[in-house]
């Protein structure tokens, strides 16, 4: 009796399975524009009380699991990675030009203890699991891991906030300084060789971030043909002619691979070019 239950749950699922692709191609063949299932489904982009983020058309890259909300403003190659939260819900949040907000770090804004919004400017790292919270960070800041910026607090421009460290609300760091500790302190002044470093970092997070988002853009169709050539690599033989060969090349005097069998006997419309081209070539 079990297994008489067992196979006619058994063949329920498969006809059930076999309605829902049934019915999910058919739906396909109804949109009007074509939608494309990625496989990491994102509510990355959230609007708050009718305002929606702004996020510039050369944004190198949101993370699938980053959260950006509200009244935010993203700028040029800027970069939001995994697990991070924009939170612009009840004041502004302005990150600038070729910045990165790191892996789990949150951008928060004030309303209750003052009015605070949050702006950074250009070249900024926020490392992974710092706070900037209703701050404003100038250009070419370094913001450690784990590191916390409190309201109203400002990092001046060129400057490095150590990892750990938490700048305490309404605290100015003056320009182009290390600051470490909690509550954090002056260090001592930055080199010119690790000013110019603050920049350098953000110049390779962004062109990093082009490629997680190239990668995170894709849907399985193209994983699994990555995963076919990746295969295909590692198995063909070097001294094989290899399918990332130009078109152009010629093999063993007969013309390009995959060209070489394009003659009358299996492409007849090769046969009608080469009379064409004999009667024509009569004709002159």
């Amino acid at each position: 009796m079990a297994s008489l239950g067992a196979r006619t749950v058994t063949a329920v699922s498969g006809a059930a399975r076999s309605l829902g692709k049934a019915l999910d191609s058919m739906g396909a063949s109804m949109e009007v524009a074509k939608y494309t299932e990625r496989l990491v489904p994102s509510t990355r982009i959230v609007a708050v009380d009718g305002v929606a983020p702004t996020i510039s058309e050369t944004a190198a890259f949101i993370a699938p699991s980053a959260n950006v909300v509200g009244n935010v403003t993203l700028g040029p190659n800027s970069s939001v990675w995994y697990g991070a939260t924009l939170r612009g819900d009840v004041n502004s949040i302005t990150v600038g030009t070729n910045s990165s907000i790191g892996d789990r770090a949150i951008v928060h804004v004030a309303k209750i203890q003052g009015d605070h919004p949050t702006a950074i400017g250009d070249n900024v790292t926020v490392g992974p699991g710092a706070t900037v919270h209703a701050a404003t960070v100038q250009d070419g800041v370094r913001i450690g891991p784990m590191a916390q910026i409190m309201d109203g607090a400002t990092v001046g421009a060129n400057s490095i906030v150590a990892p750990g460290a938490v700048v305490t609300p309404g605290t100015s760091v003056p320009s182009g300084e290390l600051w470490s500790g909690n509550p954090a302190k002056s260090v001592r002044k930055l080199t010119p060789e690790e000013i110019a470093e603050i920049t350098d970092e953000a110049i390779s997070l962004a062109g990093l971030a082009t490629l997680h988002a190239d990668e995170t853009a894709k849907d399985y169709k193209q994983l699994a043909q990555d995963e076919e050539d990746y295969e295909d690599k590692m198995q063909r033989d070097p001294e094989y002619w290899q399918k990332d060969t130009p078109d152009e090349e010629d093999v063993l005097g007969q013309g390009a691979p995959g060209r070489i069998f394009n003659t009358p006997l299996t492409n007849p419309e090769e046969g009608l070019k080469v009379k064409a081209a004999k009667k024509k070539s009569a004709e002159e």
